[in-house]
């Protein structure tokens, strides 16, 4: 493999671009609702230690996704660009798992002195078996993967998101759909603009906002209770940090995201509602949810 800076291309090298992890606490939502299903969606065992995930171009301009076992090296690479540090990612041959045509993921750059991006041609001794190449979702639509970057961004950007929930006009309705003020200004938050910018607890932990009378939110809600008493597929649910020693939480089901601090509230997210974000009120219930969650959430290392 090869860092972008290489002067001349060599079609049998890799120019990498950007890598992401494929971890049971880290994985690109957009693969699926948890660790299990996302190496699913890229024909891979889902063995905890897990991968990491190089994407970059070959010689001729082609993307590729190459699937490394080096999982300490990715991460590595990964935590030294995020702090502006140069990092030339190169894994041994050894721990490559798989090379898989496409980009997972949808990039905004190239590599310098190749052709622009573009899938690889099939290979004609694959006789028509090799596998289609990935593509990043379309921001035009609205479904699973959608849904779950959604929640992804609304955790990214949760400042941003919570100043426009005013408690007092939001949460005191006794019933009905959220009011206005519950989503960013604009109108309905879409993936697109969101990348731009034991049924105890669940029963009642929207009761007294906006959100509480809405069937989905309310399924959301007893489903992630359950996970309680049954732990779904690890990745499911997963905690990260969060100022104040509080933990950011992203849940997911079947048709559901959930993105929550554990000292504040939560926002839902389902696949019924296009472009909406649902707010649930912190309540008395919501707080036990949330703790419970993140006790048996996976963290990263």
């Amino acid at each position: 493999m090869a860092g972008t800076d290489e002067a001349v291309a060599d079609d049998d090298a890799l120019f990498v671009l950007t890598a992401v992890l494929l971890t049971p606490a880290q994985f690109p939502s957009v693969l699926g609702d948890d660790y299990v299903a996302a190496c699913g969606a890229l024909g891979l065992e889902p063995y905890a230690e897990g991968y990491g995930l190089v994407l970059g171009q070959d010689g001729g301009g082609a993307r590729w996704t190459v699937v490394v076992d080096d999982v300490s090296l990715v991460a590595v690479a990964i935590a030294s660009w995020d702090c502006g540090m140069e990092y030339d990612l190169s894994p041994d041959d050894r721990s490559v798992v798989c090379a898989l045509p496409g980009w997972p993921l949808a990039l905004a750059v190239a590599a310098p002195g190749v052709p622009e991006p573009h899938d690889p041609l099939p290979d004609p001794a694959a006789e028509g078996t090799d596998p289609a190449p990935l593509t990043p979702p379309d921001t035009e639509a609205w479904g699973a993967a959608q849904r779950r970057l959604g929640a992804d961004e609304i955790a990214l950007q949760w400042a941003a998101w919570r100043e426009q929930i005013d408690d007092d006009t939001t949460f005191s309705r006794p019933g009905g759909k959220a009011p206005e003020d519950g989503k960013p200004e604009g109108g309905q938050a879409t993936a697109e603009q969101a990348s731009k910018g034991g049924q105890g607890n669940a029963g009642n932990a929207a009761e007294g906002n906006g959100s509480r009378q809405h069937p989905g939110v309310r399924r959301a809600l007893e489903e992630a209770d359950g996970y309680i008493s049954a732990p779904p597929p690890p990745g499911r649910i997963r905690s990260a940090f969060a100022p104040g020693g509080a933990r950011m939480l992203r849940v997911d089901g079947p048709g559901w995201s959930l993105v929550a601090r554990t000292d504040d509230i939560a926002f839902v997210l389902l696949d019924e509602e296009p472009g909406e974000v649902l707010p649930v009120g912190r309540g008395p219930e919501l707080p036990g949810l949330l703790k419970s969650l993140d006790e048996l959430a996976v963290r990263p290392t």
